[in-house]
């Protein structure tokens, strides 16, 4: 697959080569040839390439005319150097993000809150969703290369504070501005794929730039293991502190000088702004829709945190100030989808597109998707090691199928994507397979039962979230123009990071209500007076030998949540089959979005 090359032929200028150099039309009376590149498209039936097609949309925004320059004009080097630069990115994302997921359990249990695992992971993706929206706007109005930055500056600082961290407060902290910053980096880079790559390709695409993960799935499994019993969890954390941002640099700096490139080209003007500086402060605020990146972020975050914090209330849900922020949240959020419908100068996203059944559809998927798996899944790695008796290492790899099996089999799903130009059958396979391995893991997540029909479970279950991973996005982007790629790639991660918030809550709500019972009833005597440290910290759990009384009554509490866990996570996995029928079968063949060298 290493090959990129432009789905459109170069078109012949004056003294065109027969190596397939290519040229430039610029806006004057002569066309003279550069070093970029503008091919024909091949998927228009051989018609003449307009002059639109040399040039960066006038009616569109800064970012997306920026990074048409940049297509228009890099060479097919520059575009293999990014895809390089995009996988090496997640590669290194994928490793830590396999670190953490093994490490977290261990450092909230150093804090004496293991329990909090979901509260953190709510709170995390509660913010990480308000972030997408603001993002797509950054990417919008100011360039993808500044979008990119500030979210690697973001990571960065979110691994810092992890490895410094004493306390579960700032270890919560550091969730956030780690969340923040990888999954708004991951979504900068898909932008980035969706804006070099032809419609019918970016199955493919995607697929490559996520295949680190089956090589990580094992390697930061083990890595894990390694830090916290030979070094130290926060060492997990400080190492990707410094290799992430030698790994990142490269993106931004290679997109900035290529929008040099394009300048100098002619193909992107100069701006020269006569505007004074209040003039420039009000042009960025109607252009980046500050008031209404405000009523989504405050609405967002105000309405999905008392869902967090209900618990430890005086009285619970009704609570005064619990009750008075959802109201206020939901009245946030009403007045941020009538502003941008009626009143936003430059609306963050185009309602009209909204409106369109395949939008809603993937988003509805998307929603259900996360829902239904963080149902489950934060307290997988635990249950494996206490249930199972599995090391670090091997709970790891067990949890990491997914990672595998979807590694590879993206590759197969973007190139039948490509082959076929279509992608809603999959969908028809998808969703039953799914649901019918949820199912199966209701039966075999209980104690006495076998690894490997867990692993296989795992299996049929990455078959399902790989299709449901590229379709959602393949089908969303081909329902937009590319003006409005990053909102609506901002859209659906918003849902899907919404869905994570609210599965890791259904899944602290059963956690909270049924594992500590469950203690209460399936533990000895004996251990009633260790019951709030056996509930509270991993290692106290992994602490009683196999086949004592109290190991025993553990891994009878741990089946009793988890099969509650994956009911409601089947139950919520149902609704799919309706989403599936609100999407639509396009060919994406016939679509054409971006411009330039293309893969």
């Amino acid at each position: 697959m290493g090959v990129f090359t432009s789905l459109k032929k170069p078109r012949q200028v004056s003294n065109g080569s027969a190596d397939g150099a290519t040229g430039i039309v610029e806006e004057s009376k002569t066309a003279h040839a550069t070093d970029g590149a503008v091919p024909n498209d091949s998927e228009s039936q051989g018609e003449q390439s307009s002059e639109e097609d040399h040039r960066p949309a006038e009616d569109a925004q800064a970012g997306v005319r920026e990074v048409e320059g940049i297509t228009l004009t890099w060479t097919k080097k520059s575009l293999i150097a990014v895809f390089c630069n995009i996988w090496l990115l997640y590669f290194v994302n994928a490793f830590q993000s396999s670190i953490l997921s093994n490490l977290t359990p261990y450092a909230t249990s150093d804090f004496e809150s293991h329990s909090l695992l979901n509260v953190i992971n709510v709170v995390a993706a509660s913010m990480s969703a308000a972030t997408y929206i603001p993002l797509s706007k950054i990417l919008d109005v100011f360039g993808r290369a500044e979008g990119f930055l500030i979210m690697a500056t973001f990571a960065t600082l979110g691994l810092i504070l992890m490895a410094c961290s004493h306390g579960i407060a700032t270890f919560c902290a550091a969730n956030v501005f780690y969340s923040i910053g990888f999954g708004g980096m991951t979504y900068c880079v898909d932008v980035i794929t969706a804006d070099a790559t032809h419609v019918k390709n970016r199955g493919l695409a995607f697929a490559f730039t996520s295949s680190p993960y089956m090589i990580t799935a094992f390697a930061g499994s083990k890595a894990a293991e390694g830090f916290y019993e030979d070094i130290s969890w926060r060492w997990g954390f400080g190492a990707f502190a410094i290799i992430f941002p030698v790994v990142a640099a490269p993106l931004y700096f290679i997109l900035k000088f290529n929008i040099r490139k394009a300048k100098k080209a002619g193909v992107l003007g100069r701006e020269k702004s006569n505007r004074t500086m209040l003039q420039s402060i009000w042009y960025y605020t109607v252009e980046f829709d500050a008031l209404g990146v405000f009523l989504f972020s405050a609405g967002l975050v105000i309405f999905l945190l008392p869902f967090n914090i209900a618990d430890a209330a005086p009285n619970g849900w009704g609570t005064g100030y619990i009750i008075a922020m959802l109201v206020l949240g939901f009245v946030l959020l009403v007045a941020f989808g009538l502003y941008e419908t009626l009143l936003a100068p430059t609306p963050m996203l185009n309602f009209t597109s909204l409106a369109n059944r395949t939008v809603v559809g993937a988003c509805l998927l998307d929603a259900t998707y996360q829902i239904s798996y963080y149902c489950w899944a934060n307290y997988f790695t635990s249950f494996l090691q206490v249930v199972n008796n599995l090391s670090i290492s091997n709970a790891g790899y067990v949890s990491s199928t997914f990672d595998v099996v979807s590694g590879v089999l993206l590759l197969l799903v973007g190139w039948l994507i490509r082959r076929t130009g279509r992608f809603k059958w999959l969908l028809y396979i998808a969703v039953p397979l799914y649901v019918f391995a949820q199912g199966l893991m209701i039966y075999f997540r209980r104690p006495n039962q076998s690894v490997g029909y867990l692993v296989m479970c795992e299996v049929f279950i990455s078959i399902g979230g790989s299709i449901f991973i590229i379709c959602q996005q393949i089908s969303i982007l081909a329902a937009v123009d590319h003006q409005h790629i990053a909102a609506a790639l901002a859209l659906l991660n918003v849902v899907g990071t919404v869905g994570n918030a609210l599965g890791a809550t259904i899944s602290g709500a059963i956690w909270t209500n049924t594992f500590r019972d469950a203690l209460v009833r399936f533990l000895p005597e004996s251990a009633m007076p260790d019951l709030d440290q056996i509930y509270e910290d991993l290692d106290t759990q992994l602490s009683y030998e196999m086949g004592s009384p109290e190991r025993l009554g553990i891994q009878e509490a741990y089946g009793y949540t988890q099969t509650r866990m994956l009911a409601a996570g089947l139950g919520v996995m149902s609704l799919a089959f309706l989403w599936v029928m609100l999407i639509k079968n396009i060919n994406l063949a016939k679509i054409k979005q971006a411009k330039g060298v293309l893969w």
